[in-house]
């Protein structure tokens, strides 16, 4: 599949933002066409597209995305982040084209919290405990001498999410018990039987270096900052699990799995079934085209593709997402790209305070230097920034 679409229109992608998608896609030999909210101006440099803050002076909405790209006439679509939660839409997005990612049915089912649970949990597999509630729900049953978070249920990363102190916000959402460890993620490539991890990165939230606050999300070190046997027991129950989970959903294509690494056992938050904001550091430093492993496997072919050797190059990478911490003005962005930063925003642009500035991206000899890097990175930005 991968050749022949090669030779045909360009492959649509939607989503929030598509930036790293599109340089992935361009880099395995494919024609794209970009479809998101942001418009980064390092994404226009990679391929034509429309952006529906700049060209249609839209907020971002799923329906929005869906309404936009009715219009354009592309025979298949890639969708990312957040269009998991949104299944109606992606069946929008599929109307008269092929879809190259999970389907509707799949989305509604992997996202629900307790469908997922019970597939873990019937299997022994864990899963923290989990409750899905109304905002007249009865608490008094939990045990609330333990850490509880309160998440929507259309989450995504991390917003939204916060520490539970007896009082519950005025929408649905659920509540999970929180519990210490490393938090991860992985991503693997599944063709509805098999599955194949591509890597397992560990997540970055709430870093006050790049102005995240709470549980939001802010970037990924690829590989975890695990000791080696650790890291060997960890690998070998995520290939167990997003197996099990495949068989279970019939998940196709590039997903993602959110866990804990707690008590020597991973336990499983969530899954994002469609390619992950960690992709670019995987296609970088084990040299595979993740794009063309996504587009493969709708054709039921997976890579020859194993970890352990790819880890034992002793090559890491890291990103992160920096955020103003007030409203800033960027200046002149043209320069941008050779120092490392992504999803660039066009020069003289106003951000307002809490949202995303850029990507910074890195590779080094450890994920602890990359963080190091990463830090360094930002810093040196804020002051550029600040000059301004």
């Amino acid at each position: 599949m991968s050749d022949s679409l090669k030779d045909l229109e360009p492959i649509l992608l939607a989503g929030i933002s598509v930036r790293m998608l599109a340089e992935l896609a361009v880099r395995a030999g494919y024609q794209v066409l970009a479809l998101d909210y942001f418009g980064d101006a390092d994404l226009q440099a990679v391929c034509p597209g429309q952006s529906l803050r700049r060209d249609y002076g839209s907020p971002y909405s799923a329906a929005a995305l869906a309404a936009v790209a009715a219009s354009l006439g592309t025979p298949s679509v890639v969708y990312n982040a957040s269009m998991e939660n949104h299944p109606y839409q992606v069946a929008q997005l599929a109307q008269g084209r092929q879809l190259l990612g999970n389907t509707p049915k799949t989305l509604a089912r992997v996202r629900h919290p307790m469908l997922l649970a019970e597939a873990l949990q019937t299997k022994g597999f864990a899963f923290p405990q989990t409750y899905l509630v109304a905002p007249e729900a009865d608490t008094t049953a939990l045990d609330q001498s333990r850490p509880w978070l309160w998440k929507p249920l259309k989450s995504g990363g991390g917003h939204g999410i916060r520490l539970w102190r007896g009082e519950l916000p005025s929408e649905n959402g659920i509540l999970q018990e929180q519990l210490g460890g490393m938090v991860g993620s992985t991503v693997f490539v599944a063709n509805g039987q098999q599955a194949v991890i591509l890597g397992v990165t560990e997540q970055l939230a709430g870093c006050p270096a790049f102005g995240a606050t709470g549980f939001q999300y802010c970037g990924n070190l690829l590989p975890p900052r695990l000791p080696p046997a650790e890291f060997t027991a960890l690998l070998a129950e995520l290939r167990l699990i997003v197996s099990h989970l495949t068989l279970t959903f019939g998940l196709r294509g590039l997903n993602g799995l959110d866990f804990i690494w707690h008590n020597q056992r991973v336990w499983t938050l969530e899954v994002n079934p469609r390619p992950s904001a960690s992709l670019e550091l995987i296609d970088t430093a084990y040299d595979v085209r993740v794009f063309r492993a996504h587009i493969c496997s709708f054709s039921n072919q997976l890579p020859d593709f194993n970890l352990e050797p790819a880890l034992a190059r002793g090559v890491a990478a890291g990103k992160a997402i920096l955020y103003a911490t007030q409203d800033v003005g960027v200046g002149d962005t043209r320069d941008w790209r050779v120092q490392g930063l992504r999803d660039i925003p066009h020069s003289g642009e106003q951000i307002k305070k809490r949202h995303p500035i850029c990507a910074l991206v890195t590779t080094g000899q450890t994920p602890a230097m990359c963080l190091q890097q990463l830090e360094t990175q930002a810093t040196q930005l804020r002051t550029r920034l600040e000059s301004w």
